[in-house]
């Protein structure tokens, strides 16, 4: 079964979700901020400082944000381009005032930090290259050029040489660390996010054939009546064309076939939506259901259970979830795409857990990758073989990671294995040498005959009208 299709965002997508009135009102909080400080300095320190042209940098600041406020709609989202451009301007304006206020000399440098943390945040990776390496330009420039503090008695305030050095050192680093240690977070739980959605989608369309089952239960209740006049109507007809032995047996032919949709439908209409039949099976009932559309794809798919657990019959009785039979699925998918002949699907069972073990003779999990298995958007390179056995995949895990979400949203823990060294040529073929997936649950999440989960047993009640 295919997965579905969600349109990935990209990192350009995800920038235009900015409005513009949130970089405003952050514009308006740094503003204020520089006026404070500004005010402090020379009114409580009195620190000489070019306010003209301190005062002219902020001023350029506050026309920007009241253009941006009455030339653009309040509901504006900025491009990528036009958050690249605002980010910039208040690096270079915020470099430009501590140009005027001693460079490095000045702690407020720090807040140089503030505009790569938002590129990294919001912004595509280029970008968020071009911004930190705007930054780090800038902090350069200003540990040596800049205009230096002075006291009202003309002191000159500045710190030695060495610590001017440990700060452009310390800055740089930080640039590049928090940008990156940014980036990365924002990106992970972008792809979380995506994952999720996908995981949901799928277990939306699953649902959705859970529920046709019950659909199609409640559509025969209704044909009932009718098929009932049918019946009523053909039986009269046979009546009245008992002089006519062509027509009448027309007649007899169609009562003949309403009788027997009316047997066919007594079974189908007698619970609706709220089919137990449709709500719990056997396990190995359900793991079949699971595995059936990959059955006939060129690789033998063999079930087995535990034999000490007991016969066929008295295997359990298992809810029939959508997370579970969709989760499955995908496992056994991914089985199959990569057995070389055979898919070996194992269930053991007893008193306290039930686990399923789903193994191939394929080439395993690399190794490199087999401790992420499970997370979503896992890249690797595609070899020639990948390509020949699975031409078009892209390799994301997503499968693997919607399956997972799904089965441990049922109670289970999973684990991912190889039977063998795939890297060893002594390995031999037509054993459990491949990937090896083992589901456990414990039993009392999912047995539909006992605990908390026990659902009604016996033929399903009629509905009366």
């Amino acid at each position: 079964m295919a997965q579905p299709n969600i349109g990935l965002l990209t990192g350009q997508q995800r920038s235009n979700w900015i409005r513009l009135r949130t970089m405003i009102l952050l514009r308006w909080v740094a503003i204020v901020g520089q006026l404070v400080a500004l005010t402090v300095a020379q009114r409580m320190y009195g620190l000489q400082l070019e306010l003209g042209l301190c005062y002219l940098a902020v001023g350029v600041s506050v026309i920007g944000n009241l253009i941006a406020i009455f030339v653009f709609p309040e509901n504006k989202r900025l491009t990528e381009r036009e958050n690249l451009l605002m980010v910039l301007f208040d690096l270079l304006q915020l470099g430009f005032l501590l140009f005027l206020t001693g460079g490095l000399n000045n702690p407020f440098a720090l807040l140089m930090l503030g505009p790569v943390t938002i590129s990294a945040a919001v912004l595509t990776t280029r970008s968020t290259v071009l911004v930190a390496a705007t930054a780090i330009v800038i902090v350069t420039l200003l540990s040596e050029y800049h205009l230096p503090l002075r006291t009202e008695l003309g002191y000159l305030l500045r710190i030695p040489d060495l610590f001017v050095f440990g700060n452009w050192i310390a800055l740089v680093i930080a640039i590049c660390f928090i940008g990156l240690y940014s980036r990365r977070v924002t990106s992970e739980i972008h792809s979380m996010s995506d994952a999720l959605a996908a995981t949901q989608m799928a277990l939306s369309r699953e649902q959705k054939l859970t529920d046709l089952g019950g659909v199609v239960a409640a559509a025969a209740h209704e044909l009932g009546t009718p098929l009932a006049t049918i019946k009523l109507t053909s039986a009269e007809l046979i009546e009245e064309l008992s002089d006519m032995p062509e027509l009448r047996d027309d007649a007899a032919l169609i009562r003949e076939q309403a009788d027997r949709c009316r047997d066919i439908l007594r079974d189908m209409g007698r619970a609706g939506k709220d089919d137990l039949h449709l709500r719990q099976a056997p396990l190995m009932t359900v793991v079949q259901e699971a595995a059936e559309p990959h059955e006939h794809r060129g690789k033998l798919v063999e079930y087995t259970h535990d034999p000490d657990a007991g016969d066929a019959i008295d295997q359990p009785a298992i809810l029939r979830q959508p997370e579970i039979i969709h989760g499955l699925r995908n496992l056994v998918q991914n089985a199959v795409d990569f057995a070389r002949s055979t898919v070996w699907i194992e269930a053991h069972w007893n008193d306290d857990i039930i686990t399923l073990r789903i193994m191939d003779d394929g080439r395993g999990y690399p190794p490199q990758l087999l401790g992420r298995i499970g997370d979503p958007f896992v890249r690797r390179r595609k070899t020639q073989t990948d390509n020949q056995q699975r031409p078009g995949y892209e390799g994301m895990g997503l499968g693997l990671f919607i399956a997972k979400t799904l089965l441990e949203r049922s109670g289970a823990e999973l684990s991912f294995a190889n039977g063998a060294d795939p890297y060893s040529s002594a390995s031999p073929e037509g054993h459990h040498v491949g990937a090896i997936v083992e589901v456990q649950w414990p039993r009392s999440k999912i047995d539909a005959r006992t605990g908390d989960n026990a659902l009604p047993q016996g033929r399903n009640e009629p509905i009366t009208s």
